[in-house]
């Protein structure tokens, strides 16, 4: 389970407010010879020592800085533990002391840590790292190696303020993934969601962490603020919000945009009746935004300032478009329609020819997502009293169950919302299985389930961002 993290003033997105990446000579593998197989990690994870991370102050019992390296290493820990690449040797079964030996090998350093002791363990990769403060900056120092082959595979220093320490950590723990498998991490990603919260039921939209830590409002409507969006540079977020028009006296479903960067948002849609569904297309100058002006639910594109409305599907027969999604590649739009009868979920070209239907099984399929490499869409299928969800290939083949779970009471429990981590390895989504609405999610397989959030609120519509 990964807990809450203290809510702590807001980072500016995705800006990590150090420097970082002072090489030290690495040995790089070569990206198309990646130590890690991506597609075989599920049945071979690599041993991993994960060893304590040294203080090299001068007062080693400084107990802020103890604290510090310990946070240091949990957040690390927690990254590589959820990429489900490795198993962690039990550090009862250590063969020495590694906060009494060096970052570095016998015999490069005379006080180095001896491979031997890790290769009797059947370590595959050993992790060694330091830190210390030079006046205000600090520098973490941190050494991967091959164990078996004894040679060191990556090694770094990064450096920044105290309060940048998830920064650091995420940076680290991108890096040697990226190092072992050729792909990037996605621990320096955001999601973005709605809470409901409060006596008269007010949603707003946060962002977090990908692992729920630093919980930030995004809007104080005091009203029902849904369907977060993230652009594709992660630093603007879509929404819709029932917004107080004076002229009609009366609430709209309005949709607006905020920026990261200035702290400002604006209105890009207000036409009478549901202006939500936003889906950034890949320029990030335009949206795809679902529209009722007209009575019926229908799908339209729009330029961010909300110029150049001209719609996309048009029915038939008065049928319901919604939740547009856009592929990775710009050029199609999976999206759920009742033009069938029941909802379920189709595909057409941007310009909104060449309409497929994909999904023919369930009662309701709602909530299409795209895998980033663009062969899987992830979606919510009710059948049976509730929702779970489910993956499909783009061509309509290959339907697979992901999720199952009961609440508390042995009813079957709603899991839905999903979206992809930007790597393609995980799913995040929201479950009722416990006594509120709660964000979990697995990996592309259905496998390693997690919970991520453990509060009183209610969490729908998580979106997880780009990553970094």
């Amino acid at each position: 389970m990964i807990k809450n993290g203290i809510i702590k003033p807001f980072l500016t997105l995705f800006l990590v407010a150090s420097s970082l990446f002072l090489f030290l000579g690495s040995y790089s593998n070569a990206v198309d010879q990646p130590f890690i197989t991506v597609g075989q990690a599920k049945t071979k994870k690599s041993l991993i020592g994960l060893t304590p991370f040294i203080y090299f102050g001068a007062d080693p019992q400084n107990k802020k800085m103890i604290d510090f390296g310990q946070e240091l290493f949990a957040i690390i820990y927690n990254d590589l533990l959820v990429s489900n690449y490795f198993s962690f040797i039990d550090p009862a079964a250590y063969l020495e002391n590694p906060l009494k030996k060096g970052l570095r090998p016998l015999p490069t350093d005379n006080n180095g840590f001896d491979f031997k002791n890790w290769q009797t363990l059947g370590a595959d990769l050993l992790v060694r790292g330091g830190f210390k403060m030079v006046k205000e900056t600090l520098e973490f120092e941190v050494y991967v190696y091959h164990v078996k082959q004894t040679r060191q595979i990556l090694g770094k220093i990064y450096t920044g303020k105290m309060e940048s320490v998830r920064e650091l950590a995420h940076t680290f723990s991108n890096d040697l993934i990226k190092e072992l498998t050729g792909k990037s991490g996605f621990f320096l990603s955001k999601i973005v969601a709605t809470r409901r919260e409060g006596i008269k039921n007010h949603k707003e939209i946060y962002v977090m962490d990908w692992d729920g830590a630093r919980i930030k409002p995004i809007t104080q409507h005091k009203s029902i603020s849904i369907s977060p969006s993230w652009s594709p540079q992660g630093d603007k977020i879509a929404y819709t919000s029932f917004a107080y028009h004076k002229n009609i006296n009366s609430r709209n479903a309005d949709l607006f945009i905020f920026d990261f960067l200035t702290g400002k948002r604006w209105l890009v849609s207000y036409q009478k009746g549901i202006n939500s569904g936003a889906n950034f297309l890949p320029n990030g100058k335009e949206l795809l935004i679902t529209i009722s002006k007209n009575g019926n639910p229908d799908i339209y594109r729009v330029n961010s300032d909300g110029t150049n409305l001209r719609p996309i599907t048009n029915g038939p027969n008065k049928a319901m478009n919604v939740e547009p999604a856009i592929s990775p590649d710009g050029q199609t739009i999976a999206f759920s329609s009742d033009r069938s009868g029941e909802p379920m979920i189709y595909t057409m070209n941007l310009d909104g020819s060449m309409v497929k239907r994909l999904t023919f099984a369930g009662h309701y399929n709602s909530s299409p997502c795209w895998s980033p490499d663009g062969k899987y869409i992830v979606f919510s299928g009710y059948e049976k009293n509730h929702f779970d969800l489910f993956r499909i290939n783009v061509d309509g083949s290959g339907l697979k169950r992901l999720t199952t779970a009961r609440r508390t009471n042995g009813k079957l429990a709603d899991n839905r919302d999903p979206s992809f981590s930007p790597d393609g390895s995980q799913i995040v989504f929201t479950s009722n299985r416990h006594e509120n609405s709660q964000i979990f999610f697995i990996d592309i397989e259905g496998d390693n389930e997690r919970r991520m959030t453990n509060d009183n609120y209610n969490w729908e519509q998580p979106k997880w961002s780009v990553g970094r």
